[in-house]
């Protein structure tokens, strides 16, 4: 049930007030683990493989096991893919997952031992897509990159700051127009944010702090 637009859209605004909204929740599963410790780029990228179609508390309580048995490339690249598979099991599709994991700490260690800050690299490696490889290289190497999940696609087309029908064409559209600033910051607000005020369904509009901005793209109940 889409509302008129009370103000313009102003997403510096927007963001800042999230910030606010967001403290009570849980962090963002790759943030969270960045700020336990897990921060190397070869770290960052095997815990947002884990992630994938694997809620968030899942993905943090995964990359620990994994990480508590071996944490670096050569450690990884020590270790069976079953053994792999043994310890992120619980997790979506890890059969596959455990292979991808061994594939690139066995890379990373013909390289060097360490994985480059090079996306061209990362997004080679099977299982890594754009939003994988953005989001390590955003918090392991601070490059400003736009790491769009179904959370930030959804949001940021619900708002009617972009209009786009998939997470590939909204992040084009989000590196066109979102100010340079926000690139990674716009991936650690918006994933908790998503998860827990604008919500899939019934999002909770009523006490949402951008309402007054917010076109509601889509929303025929909320909260």
């Amino acid at each position: 049930m889409a509302t008129a637009v009370k103000v313009p859209f102003d997403v510096t605004l927007a963001l800042e007030r999230i910030e606010d909204a967001i403290r009570e929740y849980p962090k963002a599963a790759l943030f969270e683990l960045a700020e336990e410790g897990y921060r190397s780029l070869f770290e960052q990228l095997v815990a947002c493989i884990v992630s994938i179609r694997t809620r968030d508390e899942q993905t943090i309580r995964i990359a620990r096991r994994l990480f508590a048995r071996a944490r670096t490339p050569r450690a990884i690249a020590a270790l069976s893919p079953a053994e792999i598979e043994r310890l992120i099991h619980p997790t979506t599709f890890h059969y596959p997952k455990a292979r991808q994991i061994h594939a690139i700490a066995e890379r990373a260690v013909e390289i060097g031992g360490k994985l480059p800050c090079d996306a061209e690299l990362l997004r080679s490696f099977a299982g890594v897509g754009p939003k994988c490889a953005n989001l390590a290289l955003s918090i392991a190497c601070g490059e400003p990159r736009i790491a769009v999940d179904v959370h930030v696609h959804r949001v940021t087309n619900r708002w009617g700051y972009v209009h786009e029908r998939t997470p590939e064409a909204t992040m084009a559209a989000l590196e066109a127009k979102l100010p340079r600033e926000h690139w990674i910051t716009i991936n650690r607000l918006l994933v908790p944010f998503g998860k827990h005020v604008c919500t899939g369904a019934r999002p909770l509009c009523s006490t949402c702090p951008v309402l007054a901005m917010c076109q509601q793209v889509g929303v025929t109940s909320h909260r």
